[in-house]
């Protein structure tokens, strides 16, 4: 046998190769289903996520003492917690990034997970993910359907019964509309509602907040 052979045979037999790659081919699967939806963290960063964690496991077995072989993966999470958040922003009064962020979370536990040996667990997890992200949106977009809420912010003249007002046409679109922020400047009000209804009642409301001239601005 050459030692072309056993190099080859030594590499390709040997279980943190095998760890890497399987690691790999799971950030790969996760990290596509993101870039396919153009979000923030894609096919690179889940990869990456996925291997370094695997890494740092088994490092954490290698170079960890026999009473704390985790001293090393157990900062993995904490340090996790630090990229996740950083996906997470806010933008017009609501929370973008929070899937993302959780999704990470979720990768790098499959790649430590590959790091302990646990490669059949990893993918099973891999499953998961995407059964959730690909099954689950389609459940929330007919039980939208049925119900969902949306933040109206409108921008209109103020008088002491612009809210009667306000809630007569919720009423009338059979919609339940909860009060939030109220900002007056001058004569002008800025009301911000919580709205929750079916899809078809939303579209109706937004019809008549259009027509409605005493309305300047209406956002959603």
């Amino acid at each position: 046998m050459s030692d072309l052979q056993i190099l080859f045979e030594h590499i390709f037999y040997n279980d943190d190769f095998i760890k890497i790659l399987a690691s790999t081919a799971v950030g790969a699967l996760v990290g596509l289903e993101r870039e396919y939806r153009s979000k923030s963290a894609g096919l690179r960063t889940f990869t990456l996520i996925s291997v370094g964690c695997t890494i740092f496991t088994i490092l954490s077995e290698k170079m960890g003492m026999k009473a704390s072989p985790d001293r090393i993966a157990a900062n993995v999470v904490t340090g996790i917690g630090f990229l996740g958040a950083g996906v997470i922003f806010k933008m017009d009064d609501r929370v973008k990034g929070l899937t993302t962020a959780t999704i990470i979370w979720v990768t790098a536990s499959l790649g430590m997970a590959i790091g302990d040996g646990h490669i059949l667990l990893s993918f099973l997890g891999t499953t998961v993910v995407y059964v959730v992200l690909g099954l689950f949106v389609k459940l929330e977009v007919i039980m939208e359907k049925y119900g969902r809420t949306r933040n109206y912010k409108i921008v209109c003249d103020y008088t002491p019964e612009v809210y009667r007002k306000l809630e007569s046409i919720f009423e009338q679109c059979n919609l339940t509309a909860k009060r939030e922020k109220q900002t007056i400047t001058k004569e002008t009000l800025t009301s911000n509602w919580s709205v929750r209804g079916r899809s078809s009642k939303h579209d109706k409301l937004v019809k008549k907040l259009m027509a409605d001239k005493d309305i300047r601005e209406l956002e959603y």
